[in-house]
């Protein structure tokens, strides 16, 4: 049948890893499936017809059986009536060979309708098996499509991020990161400039007071001024 092609051609579509290269296989997957439902729909319909055929052929079949059978004991009472004395001997042959001549075409009649029973009943047979089948491969697919829709996705944003990937100018990227780097050194030696700046800024006199400690000096001239008050000789200490 038509879908076992299309089948083949989705398991080709999903065996194909080259997916920029090849028809979408998502859209392509999920057409199969409605192709495979409609293909489903047109089996269930002919196999819905087919079974009524085969229904009607065993009834057929069933109902010239009871004629012939009818017509047997019909030749029978007639003769019988004619043993009896009840009919005339030869009316009573000719309805009885009339009556045979009837039973012989609904057995011609059974033997036709059994034949077509038959064939109707192997017709049935195989679209049930068509049926099967593609039911089987429907719902086979349909969960191929949900785990075939995550593998798209993670090959999706697996190229994109290697391609993202592959667009870096890491030659570009080293270069940033070394003007950066001279970028802080830079920043550093100025503030060591500075600092040099700030320490050859002070006054002579910070300098000089360091020198001499004057803090020192005042504390020996107060030191002898009270003294003096006191009465006390620069000895007596």
């Amino acid at each position: 049948m038509n879908f076992f092609k299309r089948l083949f051609k989705i398991g080709e579509a999903e065996a194909n890893s080259a997916i920029d290269k090849m028809e979408d296989p998502i859209k392509m997957t999920e057409q199969g499936i409605r192709d495979m439902k409609t293909d489903l729909e047109k089996s269930l319909e002919a196999l819905a017809q087919v079974k009524a055929l085969a229904i009607r052929a065993k009834n057929e079949t069933e109902e010239f059986a009871a004629k012939a059978e009818d017509y047997q004991q019909k030749a029978m009472l007639i003769l019988k009536k004619a043993q009896s004395g009840d009919m005339d001997t030869a009316e009573a042959d000719r309805l009885a060979k009339e009556a045979l001549i009837k039973k012989e075409e609904s057995i011609q009649q059974v033997s036709r309708t059994k034949t077509e029973s038959e064939k109707f009943n192997k017709s049935v047979a195989q679209l049930e098996k068509n049926v099967k089948e593609i039911k089987q491969s429907i719902s086979k697919w349909e969960n191929e499509l949900k785990t075939l829709k995550a593998r798209v996705k993670v090959s999706k944003a697996t190229k994109n991020l290697n391609k993202q990937m592959a667009e870096i100018d890491s030659s570009s990227t080293v270069s940033m990161l070394e003007r950066m780097k001279d970028k802080v050194n830079q920043e550093e030696a100025l503030a060591e400039a500075y600092g040099d700046i700030a320490n050859t800024s002070k006054s002579i006199d910070d300098e000089i007071d360091k020198a001499v400690d004057i803090t020192e000096t005042n504390a020996e001239d107060d030191l002898a001024k009270l003294k003096e008050q006191l009465g006390m000789k620069g000895d007596d200490a």
